[in-house]
């Protein structure tokens, strides 16, 4: 009995990653709304079956955020603006958060009040359309995967590069979430034990040396030493240190500014060494990274490759995954959600299609009805 059971339940397995991968390939050419939640902005957008942004609008999060029916209120009223344009089928969130296997409930999100929130069946009673929940990297890397640096990748990473760390596995076109969901959460590897506090509670997490936050960090230290080599970003923020910003350090690295160059290669080079650790754990033919730090290209990019090569376990014997920079730009979590909320679009069509079905067969009786009540008529007529 327990053989059976486990037969079943692999059978059911093979078959729910059987459908995902091939998503792309039957799911309908429909439109669908793709949502990107973080804890500044929410972003909507109706995307069509081959990536295209139809429409775009977002908003800011809610500052009584606190409240989860808050921000569903937010996320609703932008889908029914949407869909007084277009013909909504299905709507896919991308949530900074923890989503479970299920991908209906946000188990955890560092910057809403979402705690073992139900906010797939709270959207979907409201919106009357299908609804999917996932990772907001997770929906990048398939956007990436389906439409921007990875096609045509079998085994791709996904390294987004923001505030913290966040990433995405995809194996065979089929997102690896892990047992419960979160698997991905790549930023807090350890690589500096003993190393700077993380936010998470432990030490020495990878994104505290490779992420908008160290980054930012690094410079306003030496900001307020008031070392000479800050003097020119000082000078830029007029002596205001906490305007020192990621794009701005990126903007003065572009123009030369040396130390500004310098903390992005430190960035960089401590990308490399976790992109190694990953390499030898997940062994994938491509790494893309994507986030807003990634917006410094090469200044980024190409001391993580340098490092990668020089870290990588087997270096010189082994093949070694490409290392490219995401295509699709802030827009990718919104475009990937859409795309993979076109698979639950099927129900929504199934649904209608009876609804038609419905209609035209009441249609029909009632039109028999009207047909043989004037046939009476006309027979009892004198």
């Amino acid at each position: 009995m327990n053989t059976y059971r486990g037969s079943a339940r692999a059978t059911v397995l093979r078959t729910v990653g059987t459908r995902e991968r091939r998503s792309h390939l039957t799911a309908p050419r429909v439109p669908t709304v793709g949502i990107d939640i973080g804890g500044t902005k929410v972003m909507a957008g109706v995307v069509d079956a081959d990536g295209t942004i139809l429409e775009k609008i977002r908003t800011e999060t809610p500052d009584k955020s606190k409240s989860p029916k808050v921000v569903e209120d937010t996320i609703t009223e932008l889908v029914l603006d949407l869909s007084d344009r277009h013909d909504v089928h299905a709507v896919g969130i991308g949530a900074a958060g923890w989503v479970d296997a299920d991908r209906s409930t946000i188990l955890f999100a560092p910057h809403l009040a979402w705690r073992n929130e139900p906010l797939r069946d709270a959207l979907q009673s409201r919106l009357a359309v299908p609804v999917m929940v996932d990772n907001d990297a997770n929906t990048a890397a398939w956007a990436e995967w389906r439409f921007g640096a990875g096609r045509g990748e079998d085994h791709l990473v996904m390294i987004t590069l923001g505030t913290g760390i966040g990433g995405a596995i995809l194996e065979d076109g089929r997102v690896k979430r892990g047992k419960y969901g979160v698997a991905g959460e790549f930023g807090h590897m350890q690589v500096v034990p003993g190393g700077h506090r993380c936010p998470c509670g432990n030490r020495g997490c990878w994104e505290q040396y490779s992420s908008g936050n160290a980054l930012v960090r690094e410079a306003r230290e030496l900001a307020v030493a008031d070392s000479p080599v800050a003097y020119n970003i000082l000078d830029r923020v007029k002596g205001n240190i906490p305007d020192i910003t990621g794009p701005l350090i990126t903007e003065l690295a572009r123009e030369g500014d040396a130390m500004c160059v310098e903390l992005l290669q430190d960035i960089g080079q401590w990308l490399g060494v976790g992109i190694a650790n990953l390499a030898a754990a997940l062994d994938p033919s491509c790494f893309v990274v994507g986030g807003g730090v990634s917006a410094a290209d090469d200044l980024l990019i190409g001391p993580a490759r340098d490092a990668f090569k020089r870290q990588l376990t087997g270096r010189g014997y082994r093949p070694e995954a490409r290392i490219a920079k995401a295509q699709l730009g802030p827009e990718a979590g919104m475009v990937g959600a859409a795309d993979l909320a076109r698979l639950v679009a099927r129900r929504f069509r199934r649904a209608n299609r009876r609804r038609v079905e419905r209609y035209e067969r009441y249609a029909q009786v009632a039109e028999a009805v009207r047909r043989t009540s004037s046939t009476r008529a006309t027979q009892e007529s004198p």
